[in-house]
């Protein structure tokens, strides 16, 4: 009997079985996989999705409560946990100051910080000042004398001279007579100012006298000859009148200092290295002199 047409046979379906088996795609394993981490990635956001909501009606729900310890004006000290103490060897302990010491006193602090600083710069501002009075001093005695190398020269060379005898009042003692009770009070590197020019040299003054003497000899004529001497200068206190500090009107970087005796007789000293120490040391020496 004749199948009708359009309906195959279960001869023409095995064969066309048999013929296209090849052609169906077998199935992808991957897309199973897929799914299933799908699966967990949806299932892992609705459990955080569902903990947010919890934690939401959770905090909707706390309320706010003091500790009695919070608002009592003295709270009691915790103690500390001593387990640390005996395990751990980096922990230790130390006692703190009480709240009135003054290591927690900030206005106190900031008061000393005030005044350390303050005498600090005060100190600074001295010492400033003194090396620009020194600088200046130093070029103003280099200046004054008629060439500014030989001055530097007569420093260097009076200097070594100080430390080959000694010091000061050896010096002092060998170039002029003295008493056995007299002392050195200082000693001041100048000029005296004289007919031929300022003489370099140094101005001593001892508790009998004031005494300079230049430090180099100064040459002059005796008879056809020509003599060389040292210029010396000596006032006994009992003989000095008074001591005037002075300086120039035009330039008043150039400082003096007149010596007058009680016969009138003036001295001028200038160039000093050291010009307030001078007029200092000067004036108490008058001033000894006149409470005798």
């Amino acid at each position: 009997m004749e199948q009708p047409n359009g309906v195959a046979t279960e001869t023409d379906q095995k064969n066309i079985s048999g013929q296209d088996s090849d052609r169906i795609p077998k199935p992808d394993p991957r897309p199973d996989l897929e799914q299933i981490q799908l699966q967990d990635n949806t299932a892992a956001i609705d459990e955080k999705q569902n903990g947010e909501s919890a934690n939401g009606l959770n905090k909707s729900k706390k309320s706010v409560s003091w500790s009695e310890e919070l608002v009592m004006e003295s709270p009691t000290p915790r103690s500390m946990p001593s387990d640390d103490r005996g395990s751990n060897p980096y922990v230790a302990y130390s006692p703190a100051p009480s709240d009135n010491s003054s290591s927690f006193n900030i206005k106190n602090t900031m008061e000393s910080v005030k005044g350390v600083l303050g005498r600090w710069g005060k100190k600074v501002g001295e010492a400033t000042k003194k090396a620009e009075d020194l600088a200046g001093n130093t070029w103003q005695h280099l200046k004054t004398g008629p060439s500014l190398a030989d001055a530097a020269l007569g420093r260097i060379a009076q200097g070594t001279k100080v430390l080959a005898e000694g010091g000061y009042d050896k010096i002092f003692r060998q170039t002029f007579e003295t008493v056995p009770e007299e002392q050195l009070q200082n000693s001041f590197a100048c000029y005296l100012s004289t007919s031929a020019g300022p003489v370099m040299g140094v101005l001593y003054v001892s508790t009998a006298k004031l005494a300079f003497c230049s430090d180099n000899p100064l040459s002059y004529k005796a008879e056809d000859k020509t003599e060389w001497s040292y210029y010396k200068v000596v006032i006994p206190l009992h003989q000095l009148k008074a001591i005037n500090p002075s300086s120039s009107r035009t330039n008043p970087s150039e400082r003096y200092v007149q010596t007058i005796s009680v016969d009138n007789h003036e001295f001028w000293f200038m160039g000093f290295l050291n010009y307030t120490g001078a007029v200092n040391c000067l004036q108490e020496a008058l001033q000894a002199r006149n409470l005798v």
